[in-house]
């Protein structure tokens, strides 16, 4: 069995078990915080049973031609199969639409809704999405350097350009860069921090993109 199949059979197995379990409403964190411990069981499992296993081979016209088509990382958001499309996170498009909260009145799921699933692998509640959707509107507002930097660009400056050094310059309010560089944070910890700069950098985009 290749291992995209097993880490599939794994997300189909917890999907199973997100769909028939009840749980209480929880936030983004308190949801991964309770789900890392069985993640980092996975990755231990995984290189226990099958790290000695080769996952391609690699030609030189592969190698010349940019790594297209080389197998180098291991995911669990999203699976492309050629035949069935692809999966986010075990569950297909249609799936999606069905299972996932949208907006009132609307038959497209949400975007929180969509990055809950990403990151946890469940089907989050609509209370759960509001409480995300409030979180992100929270962190959403841009510091007064980034504003001013943005406003200083060259009007001749690609767009991506533009966006790629605002998010560069949002890297002095990253709070996993501040407690690293003082050292209070332990290795088994960083994900936390680093989820608090993705969530502040997901609620920044918006803002950011629309002065660009």
């Amino acid at each position: 069995m290749s291992l995209s199949r097993i880490l599939l059979r794994k997300t189909l197995s917890r999907r199973s078990l997100s769909l028939v379990q009840a749980r209480s409403v929880s936030t983004i964190q308190e949801t991964v915080a309770k789900l890392v411990p069985e993640w980092r069981e996975d990755i231990k499992d995984l290189r226990t049973q099958h790290g000695d296993k080769v996952l391609c081979e690699v030609t030189v016209d592969q190698a010349i031609g940019g790594m297209r088509g080389i197998k180098s990382m291991i995911t669990e958001t999203s699976l492309l199969d050629p035949e069935e499309g692809i999966r986010f996170r075990g569950y297909s498009i249609p799936e999606c639409q069905k299972l996932l909260p949208s907006a009132p009145g609307g038959h497209e799921p949400l975007p929180e809704a969509l990055f809950w699933l990403l990151l946890t692998g469940q089907i989050p509640s609509v209370d759960e999405c509001r409480q995300l959707t409030a979180d992100l509107k929270s962190r959403s507002k841009l510091s007064l350097k980034t504003k001013e930097m943005i406003n200083s660009f060259p009007k001749n400056m690609h767009p991506m350009t533009q966006l790629c050094s605002a998010v560069l310059a949002m890297q002095t309010e990253s709070k996993f860069a501040d407690a690293y560089m003082k050292g209070t944070i332990s290795k088994s910890d960083y994900w936390k921090l680093v989820l608090e700069d993705s969530l502040d950098l997901v609620a920044k985009l918006p803002e950011a993109a629309a002065m660009i």
